[in-house]
């Protein structure tokens, strides 16, 4: 499910950072660039989090 909402989150973010990058430059958003974006970049987010080490659970 994590996999899903960071695809999801990533997808909408990057897609809101191109709109409003673009509509400051004066330039025209495109979708597929934007969404090509986040999908990469919720791979990057999902790989870097799996590389992380994971804490262990003292009792």
């Amino acid at each position: 499910m994590r996999f899903i909402w960071t695809l999801i989150w990533s997808f909408l973010l990057s897609n809101m950072a191109f709109y409003v990058l673009g509509s400051m430059q004066g330039g025209k958003f495109d979708f597929t660039t934007a969404s090509i974006f986040g999908v990469v970049f919720a791979l990057f987010i999902t790989v870097v989090g799996e590389m992380l080490p994971k804490e262990v659970e003292e009792h």
